[in-house]
């Protein structure tokens, strides 16, 4: 018999798997996974230049933190709960 989990993961209910033999989660399994890390990737790359130059590393480590924890948050909500 199959773990429940692995039936919620082949319904496309989660969008990112558990890793098998690390802690935390995968690459995405459907696109709105994919999606997801692609918003991430292109608010990263297309924010980061319009940042104040004047005090600029307060502005980049405060942003990374809050679209990493944004993204940490997607990834909780949406991922495969932790067993």
């Amino acid at each position: 018999m199959k773990p429940s989990g692995d039936d919620d993961l082949l319904k496309g209910t989660w969008w990112f798997p558990l890793r098998r033999y690390l802690p935390g989660w995968g690459l995405p399994v459907c696109w709105q996974g994919w999606l997801v890390l692609a918003a991430y990737a292109v608010l990263l790359v297309a924010v980061c230049p319009l940042l104040p130059k004047r005090h600029f590393g307060v502005y980049i480590v405060s942003y990374l933190c809050a679209l990493t924890s944004a993204l940490f948050i997607v990834i909780w909500r949406k991922g495969e709960p932790p067993r």
